[in-house]
């Protein structure tokens, strides 16, 4: 409920680039397993692939073991 007035952005559609403030973004460590990463676009049915060194480019981004 606190997405969108923290963010900008709507449940579903937060996106890790473009983002109106300066958040931290994680990223679960296994995604160094694969070749092409898919995440949210900005906008409700927006979908965007990249490889994990181009996010990293554009995005200041932290690789940390999130998940079991």
């Amino acid at each position: 409920k606190d997405l969108l007035p923290l963010t900008g952005y709507v449940h579903s559609s937060c996106s890790p680039i473009g983002m109106k403030k300066q958040f931290k973004t994680v990223i679960d460590e296994s995604a160094e397993n694969f070749e092409m990463i898919i995440f949210r676009g900005g906008k409700i049915g927006y979908q965007v692939e990249l490889s994990l060194h181009d996010l990293k480019t554009i995005v200041a981004l932290y690789l940390k073991s999130i998940t079991d």
